[in-house]
């Protein structure tokens, strides 16, 4: 009797029934686009409940701007508790615990991560932040709910979980703002940090099926709106470099300081917001409801209706929209609630390049703008591709491309030399490290 090795046995069963691998292949495909489709689905709920939440919290700022005092630091102290207790993983951007998923190789510390509970959580605790005006976005939380859908998919079928939670993160961006290929390059850019060509069609596949349910629901719209801006002057060349300049370094130092919070300040501060989170909470939501306050309300929520106001020239320039919206964005994400920065980012940059159009009254305010957003997003994230690529997608403005891209270049370069390493990575290796930790 000739005895062959497991793989030829498994090769050459597979040469005599191939059918079996056939069906075995398209159902594996049938599960990851019904994942995709489900990525989508829970993209759209997310929209509608952050819309809903944000407009019922400025009903209740109807009766009296004055109730975000109390309003803010009590929301922010439940939802902390919430994330914390309840739905423990589900605090901050939610795309942190994606990279560090597909960094455990441990089963179950991966799964306390990217888990369907922990992904319901988030939703319901997002919510409530938006709910009580909260400087956060939906969309990095839709990274986390897509990767926690994929992984359930995936138990379904032997397939890379690594190559799963890739697909799921990625569909999540690209159906939250409807741009497809920053979905693909945010998934090798920030995501994977490298390109697998293995899981190409894996991420593709689940964009596209996530993508077109969001679009078939919500229309094919342009997140920001279309716009023609463009930059002809040199002096609008100018701005480029000195408002990239900017954006990055605000978005390092934004970066420094959440890393900072999150490793735990030294001395008296820092042991007293470990042994006290919840009332630090309540305290950074105190600090919210001061900048709200101070802006007339312009930096709760996401600050999409103030960036689109801004970039079609809907609202007057102001000089404070930026630093206070800044301010709002780092006093929700120390907190330890949930929500995302791609939106409350986008915002300061729109404030950004809004002061830039004071200084420079001869440059049309639409590619300051632009260039802000782009400046910003990258400082904070340093993912120059992404940041440039998303941008154009959400206003299919590609006459500006060339700008932006400089723009991110000179960003990244500042934001590196402000805060070393990514912002999304250093948060991804406190949570390896606190899942490597014994006992846990």
């Amino acid at each position: 009797m000739t005895l062959r090795p497991p793989a030829l046995r498994s090769a050459l069963s597979r040469l005599r029934d191939p059918s079996l691998d056939a069906w075995t292949v398209w159902r594996r495909r049938a599960l990851f686009l019904a994942g995709g489709v489900c990525v989508g689905l829970a993209a759209v709920l997310m929209a509608w409940a952050a819309d809903a939440a944000q407009a019922g919290f400025h009903s209740v700022l109807g009766f009296s701007p004055w109730i975000a005092l109390v309003l803010c630091p009590a929301g922010f102290a439940l939802a902390a508790w919430l994330a914390r207790t309840v739905f423990p993983n589900s605090q901050g951007s939610g795309i942190p615990q994606v990279i560090a998923a597909r960094a455990i190789d441990d089963p179950d510390a991966r799964h306390a991560l990217v888990s369907l509970r922990v992904a319901a959580g988030k939703v319901v605790v997002m919510v409530l932040g938006l709910l009580c005006g909260a400087s956060i976005g939906r969309e990095g939380p839709t990274v986390q709910v897509g990767a926690a859908i994929m992984a359930a998919f995936g138990r379904l079928s032997p397939e890379r979980v690594r190559g799963l939670l890739l697909a799921g993160g990625a569909a999540g961006v690209a159906a939250a703002f409807n741009t497809p290929l920053a979905g693909i390059v945010f998934a090798i850019e920030e995501l994977g940090r490298a390109y697998d060509s293995r899981g190409t069609g894996l991420v593709v596949a689940t964009i596209v099926a996530a993508g077109l349910t969001s679009v078939a629901i919500l229309g094919d719209y342009t997140y920001f709106g279309t716009t023609d801006a463009k930059i002809s002057l040199a002096a609008g060349w100018l701005a480029v470099p000195l408002v990239g300049a900017a954006g990055g370094l605000l978005g390092g130092l934004f970066s420094r300081a959440v890393i900072a919070i999150g490793r735990g300040l030294p001395g008296r501060a820092g042991a007293h917001i470990a042994r006290h989170p919840i009332a630090f909470a309540a305290l950074c939501g105190l600090g919210l409801a001061l900048c709200g306050l101070a802006s007339g309300g312009a930096v709760y929520g996401t600050g999409y209706e103030e960036a689109r106001a801004i970039l079609h020239g809907e609202s007057d320039p102001r000089l404070d929209l930026a630093p206070l919206k800044f301010l709002a964005t780092l006093f929700s994400s120390i907190s330890g609630i949930p929500g995302g920065l791609f939106a409350p980012s986008l915002a300061v940059g729109a404030g950004l390049g809004a002061e830039a159009a004071l200084l420079l009254p001869q440059v049309p305010i639409g590619p300051l703008v632009l260039i802000g957003m782009v400046a910003y997003l990258t400082g904070v994230l340093q993912a120059p591709i992404t940041a440039f690529v998303i941008v154009t997608e959400m206003t299919q403005d590609h006459a500006m491309m060339i700008p932006l891209m400089l723009a991110a270049l000179i960003a990244d370069a500042v934001s590196k030399l402000v805060c070393r390493g990514g912002l999304y990575h250093a948060l991804a290796e406190l949570l390896v490290l606190r899942a490597a930790e014994p006992g846990r």
